[in-house]
This record gives C-alpha cells, structure tokens and sequence, in this order.
C-alpha cells in the first residue's frame, strides 16, 4: 500500500485541484509530479552599506539599505532608488551595494511603480571583492564568468522582480545602461542559500584571533554545501574530491554526518572507473580513500562502507601495482598535491610518495574489516615496500608535512629543518592544514597557532570574511582591503595577484580547502581523534601550546562530546571531558 507523508498529503490537497485532469486520472500523484524537496533553504539578506556610486544619476540610494518585504506594490512604501539612464556625456547612474558577508546564492531586484510600464535595461555585477564588482569582463581583463555568470546585462520587469544567480558575492553594483528609461528600485537583496543545518561543533579559547579564524572556517565550507560539496562558491562550483579533504575534516568538526559528504564521494565515484584517475589528477584517487577511511572512523556506517567494496578493491590493487619492485613510486598521470608545489616538483614526488603509503595503508585497515584479506594483505606488502623510500622534498612544506605524516620522516625533523623555516611562507591554504598537522606532531603546536594567526587571519585583516583558493604574505604588503576602493596606482589584494587557473578576478576568495585551521583547532588544540569506528572510543590529548585554555564541543553519531582544558600554574593540562552515552574517553 502506498502512504504519503504530511508533507505529501498536504500537497495533495491543495494543488491537485489546479493540475490536469489526466494526470488525475492516469494514478499519477501530485507528489510524483512535484519532485524532490532541495537541500538548501534560502535566507533573506539585506546590503549593508552603499560603497560607491557614481558622481551623477543616482537618487535615494539609501532606500537600497532598508529592510523590504520581497513583494513588488502599488504603493512606494520609500522613495524609489532612482538611476538615471546615460547621457551623450556622461554613463548612467551606477550603484554598489555591500552586504557585509560573503554570499552563496542570488541576487533578487524588485522595480518600483512607475508611469511607464517598458522594462529597462541594467547591468549587474557581482563581485566577491569591491574591485572585482567595478571590473570588466573580456580579453584583456581577468574577471570572468566562469562557473557562474556574475557579469550580465538584463531586462528588468515593470513592478515586479529579477533574480541573477546563482553565484558567490558580497557586492553588487547596478549600472542603469537603458538609453532612453531611469531604472526605479524598491529594493535589492541577497539570497543566501546554503544547507539550513546548525553547528553542533563548537571552539573557544583565550586568543579571540583564533576563535574567529575558527568560525570563519567553518563558514566558508558550510558557503560550500549545496547540493554536493563545491570546493568555490563563485568559481569552482565543482567535486574536486581531493580538495574536499580539508572540507570533510571541517565538516566532522563543526556539522558532524551530513549527507553532503557521501553523495559527493558516491558522485565522483560513479563518474570515473577505478581504471581513471579522479578528477583526471592520481592523487585525488587517493585522496578519495583517506576520505573513506576518516569517515568510517567518525559514523561507524558498516552499510555504506560495504557499498565501496568492490571499486575499494580494484582502486587499491592499482595502486598497489604502481609501487615497484625497489619501494619507488611509479605513478602515471597528473602528478599534483596543490598549486603552489607545482613548480618543485622534486617536493611532488616525495608527497606522491607518502601520499601513497597513507593511501595504501588506509586500504589495507578498511578491506580488513571488510573481510579482503587478500586485497588487504597486498595493500600492506606494498606500503612496507614503499616506506623505505623517502625522497628528498626540495625544501617542499607540502611534500615534507605529508612524509612527516605518514611517519616516513621524523616529524620533529621536518619541523625543524623545512616547515618552521621562514614561518609560514611558502604554505599553502590547501596543504597549509598538513603542515599545521605535521607541526603539531613535532611537537610545535604553538607554532602552527602562530602559522594561523598570521597567515590566514591576513586575510581577516584584509576584510575576508571566508577563506581564499590561495595566499602569500607578500600579496599582503600595502594592499586595499577587498571592502574598499583600490585608490589610483594602489595595490588591489583580488586583481593584481594569483597564479595558475587562479589569476586576478578569478581567484575564489570563498574556498573550503582553506578551512584547515578549523578543523586543526578541534581536532588538536581540542585533541579529540577517534580511535574505534564511530566515535566509540575517543582520544583526548589536548595540544594547547601557548594558550592558557580551550574549551568545545565535537560532533560523534552519539552526541557531542565536550571538553575544556586549563594550564596549570605548574604547566600541566587540567581537563574536563563530557562525553555522551557510548563513547570510552581515553585520556592521553
């Protein structure tokens, strides 16, 4: 028999009435017909403050900044925001908007009444910097609209509203471009629209810099939840499964299960053969096992890692045969651990290297408990073979966190001899969250603070309010901030830097592989690592370093975990651990 939900029913009754009839008379429900409810809800946010406008042809700007209704009326509730259409001198009048934070979603413009009801003609920028919203499109310039169409010329309706989107912004500039009608604006607001899910993960500590790097983290990933986990909101609105590392160790950190993460992993999983590699890029492959194996060990979901037993096995036996007969590494394709390593690669090798050992190890622990015995037993045979390999990193931080890692190099070493050297330049906010890890295990925590606050909280000095696809320090040197004008001959943080796929404009300035920090914080600051799968046994070993206490919450599928920690006058660590029902705290 078939039953309906609430919801389902609730529909029934009041929509039925206006389908055809033959779909009434075919079986079909209306439910059926309706289709499947999004994962994202939709949140109204009103701009902030106007940044510029232009020296002519804008009246009641400031009717922009109030709060509307998001209906079009008869009645002009506040004079309308007038932009007057160009003259033979002078272009029309022109407006940007900031709405204080960065945005995942749309634009929504409602027209004011007017006695002409022909629509007129505006363009409408969006931009996740100021000058990246007064930039231009086309050869010669970087901006672009890629991805996401976030520069476009529309016709405005007579006394109703336009959406554009969707894309990532925080500004928006209008350009009343019409020739012959003024542009009226009852209002203009943005839709943020992001998976509605509350943060059960929590950090606190007594450097307010960190806490709000903290939060500023796990925003920028929950900005990257839509239907599947994009790793950029405006460019790069794709699955790139090695990218989402640092996204689901956030994730695990603030939002615990969501089911984000394995449609994302079951996504790129359907779309590449175990033969491929994914992405096109062999250490994504890779990257898509320790990814498995990180959420195995936190839900404990039996049944779904059973649906990766087969491509688990064939992923793993290739990656086997790629180790060859002396330990050394002989993997095909591109070869790639971030952008900025690129160049060295030297340091590419020796992190493909340990790369693979995790990855091959991580193999062999969930074939195991999988009942592969002989896949398993492959798996370790060729991680021995493979560790005995450590080559030199080139002075790479990326390459040596990752051989720190996977234990192929003495991580007090590495810290010592490559990552502390220079502090944190030559990181990256991708492989930046190995380097704190490396760190941390070398027993310079507060190192890896200090790397944090300097490196990524830049860019909070800077204005972001999400994290970037990627930053140097030296980009940093006399910069405007992204929520102001460039002044004539300044240095514009957005437009005048980048490399790679991430040149000026196009650089993403909302990116989840930045938000190592965050989970860094919670899993090491914190100290919580669960050590049986699903969170039933847990290891706390709090990393405070230079900090006085912290105190949070992580998610486990039995309730959050809390903890605080207190340095003593002596030095030692007093704890206080709360743990749910369930979970064995093994103090360390």
């Amino acid at each position: 028999m078939h039953t309906m939900s609430f919801l389902q029913s609730s529909l029934l009754r009041t929509t039925c009435l206006a389908l055809p009839l033959l779909l009434i008379t075919q079986g079909l429900l209306c439910a059926n017909v309706i289709g499947e409810k999004s994962p994202l809800s939709t949140f109204n946010v009103s701009a902030k403050r106007i940044v510029w406008t232009s020296e002519h042809g804008v009246r009641n700007g400031e009717t922009l900044l109030a709060k509307g209704t998001g209906q079009a009326s008869l009645v002009n509730v506040h004079k309308p925001c007038v932009l007057l259409p160009p003259t033979d001198t002078q272009a029309g009048g022109s407006i940007l908007l900031d709405f204080g934070v960065q945005i995942a979603g749309d634009v929504e413009i409602y027209t004011a009444r007017t006695r002409s009801k022909t629509p007129p003609l505006v363009r409408v920028r969006l931009g996740e910097s100021v000058a990246e919203a007064m930039s231009e499109v086309g050869e010669g310039h970087t901006a672009k609209n890629d991805h996401a169409i976030r520069d476009m010329v529309l016709t405005l309706p007579w006394l109703g509203k336009r959406i554009i989107g969707p894309s990532g912004f925080r500004f928006v500039r209008i350009d009343n471009v019409d020739p012959k009608l003024p542009v009226n604006l009852s209002e203009v607001r943005a839709l943020l629209k992001v998976r509605d899910v509350p943060q059960i993960g929590s950090f606190e500590c007594d450097d307010e810099r960190l806490n709000k790097i903290w939060q500023v983290g796990a925003y920028t990933v929950h900005l990257n939840m839509q239907e599947y986990l994009y790793d950029g909101i405006k460019r790069d609105r794709l699955v790139w499964v090695g990218d989402m590392h640092p996204e689901v160790s956030t994730i695990n950190a603030v939002f615990g299960y969501n089911d984000v993460v394995p449609d994302s992993l079951d996504y790129i999983r359907d779309l590449t053969p175990a033969s491929k590699w994914m992405n096109n890029i062999s250490s994504y492959s890779m990257w898509w096992i320790l990814i498995h194996e990180q959420w195995w060990m936190h839900h404990g979901n039996h049944e779904y890692l059973e649906e990766q037993r087969e491509y688990l096995k064939s992923l793993s036996l290739k990656l086997a045969d790629l180790v060859g007969p002396d330990g050394t590494e002989q993997i095909n394709g591109k070869r790639f651990l971030d952008w900025p390593s690129s160049s060295n690669q030297q340091g590419v090798t020796a992190g493909l290297q340990a790369l693979l050992v995790m990855t091959l190890e991580a193999s062999e622990r969930m074939l195991t408990v999988l009942g592969e015995d002989a896949t398993a037993a492959t798996c370790a045979e060729a991680a021995d073979r493979a560790r005995l390999v450590v080559p030199d990193t080139n002075g790479s931080k990326s390459g040596a966190a990752l051989l720190a890692l996977a234990k192929m190099r003495s991580p007090e070493l590495t810290a010592e001899d490559t990552l502390m050297t220079g502090g944190p330049t030559g990181i990256s906010t991708f492989y930046g969250f190995y380097v704190l890890q490396a760190l941390a295990k070398g027993g310079h925590a507060d190192t890896a603070m200090d790397f944090i606050s300097e490196y990524w909280g830049a860019m909070l000095d800077l204005g972001a309010t999400t994290f970037w696809e990627d930053f140097n320090l030296e980009w940093a040197e006399g910069a405007s901030p992204i929520d102001e004008l460039v002044p004539e001959g300044g240095v514009d943080i957005h437009g005048d830097f980048g490399a790679y796929c991430y040149i000026g404009y196009r650089h993403s300035l909302c990116h989840g592989w930045a938000s190592g920090p965050t989970a860094f914080l919670s899993e090491t600051v914190l100290g919580i690592t669960p050590l049986e799968p699903g969170f039933t046994k847990v290891s706390v070993a709090p990393q405070l370093g230079k900090l006085k206490w912290a105190q949070g919450s992580y998610p486990t599928p039995h309730g959050p975990i809390q903890v605080r920690h207190e340095r003593k006058a002596d030095g030692t660590i007093d704890s206080k651990v709360d743990a749910p029902d369930g979970v064995t705290v093994i103090m360390e």
